[in-house]
């Protein structure tokens, strides 16, 4: 198997990579309005404040929208062919693009519920989702 793409960690995005370490999905909330976003940023785009602190995520969600990709866009994932890709409404508001467990699933329905899960690849934790009831 291919090296895996390794995520490239930042001081705006460093929480949600430790949280990810620990076993906990987090995202920004600002500390002006309280709107929850992901992905990380340098300020809130609801209201530009640039205060903000990491909350944990409850990690459950359904999936929005699904696709299968058959070709291989990147040396890392030319082993995992066929792979999902999935649109996560997480229960708390943010939206997340990931993948559900295991890779090779093509048969997703939209509306599916999910919960997150995090899978080692070289030396991140990748947030992942799996079936709830599976």
């Amino acid at each position: 198997m291919s090296e895996p793409i390794a995520p490239t960690v930042t001081d705006v995005n460093r929480g949600f990579w430790e949280g990810a370490d620990a076993g906990e999905l987090r995202v920004q909330r600002c500390g002006a309005c309280g709107y929850l976003r992901y992905p990380s940023a340098a300020w809130c785009p609801e209201c530009l404040s640039e205060d903000s602190e990491w909350q944990r995520l409850s990690g459950r969600g359904t999936v929005l929208s699904t696709l299968v990709f058959h070709q291989a866009y990147h040396p890392a994932w030319k082993d995992r062919i066929p792979y999902n890709v999935v649109l996560v409404q997480l229960d708390e508001g943010p939206r997340m693009i990931s993948n559900v467990t295991p890779l090779g699933s093509v048969d997703i329905p939209v509306g599916t519920p999910v919960r997150v899960v995090f899978e080692r690849e070289g030396e991140a934790s990748i947030p992942r989702f799996e079936i709830i009831g599976e």
